[in-house]
């Protein structure tokens, strides 16, 4: 286990010192195993003592109830409850729960916490009694596993030491569900983890045997076998006869699985009813049939006893088989939280038993107690394909040596046989039909463990020195993009300074002349140049950072960011995505084209029915200027536990958006496309079509207020400007303008708001421009000459005249100044102000570049422009004082894909801006 460096705000130094001499990394793994064998022993026994009093109640009314009312009546009840705890509760605890914890050990990032563990244990309870066809032993792997990750975040550590706690929880939950540390150890070996390393198998085998000892003690046995009365026995003549029991065994395991995938795909594809609706429905079938079979059925625990015995008979055994097999069936495809082992040892013990009583009238040499004890290990084997874990559990269950030679025969033809027919086990399965592929996320995954933070961090990094003043340190900030930088006194890492660290000071009053080391962030977190990309990653998500310096020794070598693990992954994957537990794609549902006649296209979301005309407005004023056509986009968002291509949904209201959206852009006769998605989630239906329709512009609203710990505008803003290769713009309109516009009904006023502008402006419109504003319209070839004078207020951003446009660095580059001219087209007598601000503590800039930039912008449109400068401390004060002294009504800020996520000291300066003044803010992000 690595040890981590925690910064000083996260330190208590007398606790820390404590820990240090106490838990050393062997022994924090030994007592973390202890804790995990415990607290899972305890949840097993929990787990078996209320499936049993639930189980004894169903079984003990039976007896006062008439069966066939009682029986399907609990199962519905219970059913229905268990769906509905499920999906409120925690919906990863559908099912048996071993693929969930196959897949989080095999680098998926699925939940595996309290919440999970104790949200299994109530339904599985809940399911289990109530009569489903479903065992306890198979929850108890998750809860063990979900115990062991939860403490595994008390205990924050590397991902790689967290995967094997989990490993050690699913081996100690295994263990207390049969009483079987061994077969606990090798079942997650051999089939969860595939993992044999010494920490691994330590602690497995630590955590395994304190579960079983726990459950052993407190839970009683887990199979009350009187073998001394029902010995078991051994010949060689009897070698065919188990190489049947293993023939069969193996068909009809995988037939079983077959049948549960297929019943799932069928509940999904058909039925399409909800997760309550489907496990009371298996409850009424359970119970109903239930009902009509003998008395020694309704007790799951009792029928696997009594078939052992080898006291059933050939009937018995064959009813006991085919009601389970499809009893289970049943249930297993309906969501139901509950195991398979137990369901799979009754039918081997039943198959086992038909063979038994098959060679004890042939050969009359053997018993069938040993045939059912085979044919458990058989069954179990060509369910789960762990054929060493069969052998092992029903070993331990029985402690009799005779019984290895038969179980191992018995095992791996049952093996063979099943991988013939269907290759791969059950849990393998049943992930591929929730859409993972353990294969290509162990390939992503191997790409963050194989490669190291020397391979990837950048070499050359930006250093500040332990004597600079805080005067010093702003002005590094204000030149550079970055967030943050190491602090380095001959060659030596002593702090880090981040913009965090910049606003504490401001606020505990640090005078100009202050020197870093008074406020830098001393013994930052790092990593070694050593350090995998998967224990990087894990630091800077731990930890809430965005960058680590590397260090070898105490010297600074070099540092790395999110960004470098991302491209570096991008890389080594040769552009290919990782199948995961990803939102599947979004569905189209209802779409319209126009005729492709633009140059690119312009993609506007539309969710806000008030805003939605302002946006299409301007989304129409860049269009036309750039002639490119306008797509228009309504997302519905479903469940993640429902398929957006199979989702019923309704679109009324979605489709009158589009219309009206359609009525507005046609009044400035341009083409457009309209599309409804039914997705997941917003992000990836934004950028989906944006990859489908080849945008090349995105437009979207902005509410202004959203930036939060780790995100800058909020979860879509913030994914659609890091991953969409187009232009992004983004419009924080002025509630001012949406209270006077009420822009619902904008196109029916907007002819009598724009003569009204008109005669309104009519006193200051700039002395550039001639008495009579037709004769200009008609004369120029400026961005008015197709507007028809009548058409005006049609084609007017109501309300937006006096625009502020701050200016920083080549105005070539500026992607807010190449659109500008289109939003002043769409503005009734437009004026523009150019602003250039700078430090007090700088020299005032040359002002060519802002005069070059002033002349750009007049070549291109035909109003006032007017530039100046200003000298103030904070770049988004400077521009709230200069909108509400000029009364401005927009503000256009543009900056690079990095620049705009770019955080400065008293937070981004786009949201300081939105926050400051009330007027509209729009952001324009730059193509990649």
């Amino acid at each position: 286990m690595p040890y981590i460096t925690i910064p000083k705000q996260f330190r208590e130094p007398s606790r820390v010192i404590k820990s240090q001499l106490f838990l050393r990394p062997r022994r924090l793994a030994i007592f973390e195993a202890c804790l995990i064998g415990l607290v899972a022993g305890i949840a097993g026994v929990l787990l078996k003592s209320g499936v049993g009093w639930l189980g004894s109640w169903r079984v003990a009314s039976s007896t006062l109830i008439p069966v066939w009312i009682l029986l399907p009546s609990v199962g519905l009840v219970g059913g229905f409850l268990t769906g509905l705890l499920v999906e409120r509760l925690a919906p990863e605890t559908a099912g048996s729960g071993i693929p969930h914890v196959k897949a989080a050990l095999g680098g998926v990032n699925l939940a595996l916490d309290l919440r999970v563990a104790v949200a299994k244990l109530l339904t599985t309870i809940l399911a289990v009694g109530s009569g489903l066809s479903l065992g306890r032993q198979g929850p108890t792997v998750q809860i063990g596993a979900s115990l062991a990750g939860w403490i595994g975040h008390l205990m924050p550590t590397s991902p790689d030491y967290r995967r094997q706690l989990i490993a050690c929880g699913a081996a100690a939950g295994l263990a207390a569900g049969f009483n079987a540390p061994i077969a606990g150890v090798l079942f997650v070996v051999e089939e969860l983890l595939q993992d044999v390393s010494g920490l691994t198998l330590g602690t497995a085998i630590i955590a395994s045997f304190i579960g079983a000892v726990v459950s052993q003690l407190l839970g009683g046995d887990s199979l009350n076998l009187n073998l001394r009365e029902y010995p078991i026995s051994f010949q060689i003549s009897e070698i065919p006869f188990y190489i049947l029991l293993g023939v069969l065994a193996g068909i009809f395991g995988a037939l079983f699985s077959k049948g549960i995938v297929a019943s799932l795909n069928f509940n999904k594809r058909t039925l399409k009813l909800s997760l309550p609706v489907r496990i009371a429905l298996a409850g009424i079938i359970c119970g109903s049939v239930i009902a009509f079979l003998p008395e020694t059925f309704r007790n799951n625990t009792g029928l696997r006893e009594f078939l052992l015995t080898g006291e059933a008979n050939a009937i018995t055994s064959l009813t006991a088989f085919a009601a389970h097999f499809f009893l289970t069936i049943i249930s297993a495809a309906s969501g139901a939280p509950g195991g398979l082992f137990s369901p799979s040892l009754v039918m081997g013990s039943a198959l086992g038993q038909l063979v038994g009583i098959l060679q004890e009238n042939s050969l009359g040499v053997g018993l069938p107690t040993t045939y059912a004890l085979a044919g458990m290990g058989g069954f179990f084997c060509a369910v789960s394909r762990a054929p060493i874990t069969a052998v092992v559990i029903v070993f331990e269950i029985t402690a009799d040596f005779k019984l290895v030679l038969p179980l191992m025969i018995c095992s791996v033809v049952a093996y063979l046989v099943a991988e013939k027919v269907d290759s791969g086990s059950l849990y393998s399965h049943l992930l591929e039909f929730n859409g993972i592929q353990l294969t290509q996320v162990k390939a992503a995954s191997n790409t963050l463990s194989d490669l190291h933070a020397n391979d990837v961090m950048q070499r050359r990094v930006e250093t500040l020195s332990s004597l600079l003043t805080l005067e010093e340190v702003m002005q590094a900030f204000s030149r550079s993009h970055h967030r943050g930088f190491p602090v380095v006194d001959g060659g030596k890492l002593v702090g880090i300074v981040s913009q965090t660290d910049l606003a504490n000071a401001s606020n505990r009053n640090f005078s100009g002349n202050s020197l870093l080391k008074e406020f830098m962030t001393v013994q930052p977190i790092t990593v070694k140049a050593t350090d995998t990309l998967s224990e990087v990653l894990y630091r800077l998500n731990n930890y809430h950072l965005s960058r680590l310096p590397v260090v070898e020794g105490r010297h600074l070598v070099g540092i790395i960011t999110r960004s470098d693990i991302i491209r570096v992954e991008s890389d080594r994957l040769s552009g290919q995505t990782t199948q995961g537990p990803h939102p599947e794609p979004s569905y189209v549902v209802y779409q319209t084209k126009a005729p492709q006649v633009g140059n690119g296209r312009l993609l506007v979301p539309l969710s806000n029915p008030q805003t939605a005309p302002a946006l299409l407005r301007l989304a129409a004023a860049i269009a036309r200027d750039r002639n490119y056509e306008l797509e228009c986009l309504q997302i519905i968002l479903v469940p993640r536990n429902s398929s957006p291509s199979e989702s019923a949904v309704r679109t009324t209201k979605s489709r009158r958006l589009l219309q009206q959206a359609e009525r507005i852009i046609r009044t400035w006769n341009l083409p457009v496309h309209t599309q409804i998605r039914v997705a997941h989630d917003v992000p990836n239906a934004i950028l989906e079509t944006i990859k489908e329709r080849h945008i090349d512009l995105i437009l979207m609203g902005w509410q202004g207020e959203l930036s939060t710990t780790g995100r800058i505008f909020g979860d879509v803003v913030d994914t659609v400007i890091r991953q969409a290769g187009c232009e992004v713009i983004l419009v924080k309109w002025s509630d001012k303008l949406l209270l006077k516009g009420k822009t619902g009904d904008w196109g029916q006023k907007a002819q009598v708001r724009g003569e009204a502008l008109r005669k309104e402006s009519a006193d200051s419109i700039d002395n550039n421009l001639p008495e009579n504003p037709e004769s200009q319209i008609a004369e120029s070839p400026a961005p008015y000459s197709n507007i028809h004078t009548e058409e005006l207020g049609l084609h007017t951003l109501m309300g937006l005249q006096r625009w502020l446009v701050p200016i920083r660095g080549s105005y070539k580059q500026a992607a807010a100044l190449r659109l500008l001219p289109a939003f002043v087209a769409a503005s009734a007598l437009p004026e523009i102000k150019l602003c250039q601000v700078h430090q007090p503590s700088v020299t005032e800039p040359s002002r060519d570049e802002l005069k070059q930039a002033a002349e750009f912008i007049k070549r291109r449109v035909s109003c006032s422009v007017i530039a100046t400068t200003v000298c103030a401390k904070s770049v988004s004060d400077a521009l709230i004082d200069q909108a509400q002294n000029d009364q401005c009504d927009a503000i256009v800020l543009g900056a690079s894909r990095e620049g705009l996520l770019k955080q400065v000291i008293h937070g981004n300066i786009p949201e300081a801006v939105a926050r400051g003044c009330d007027c509209t803010v729009i952001l324009v992000r730059s193509a990649s």
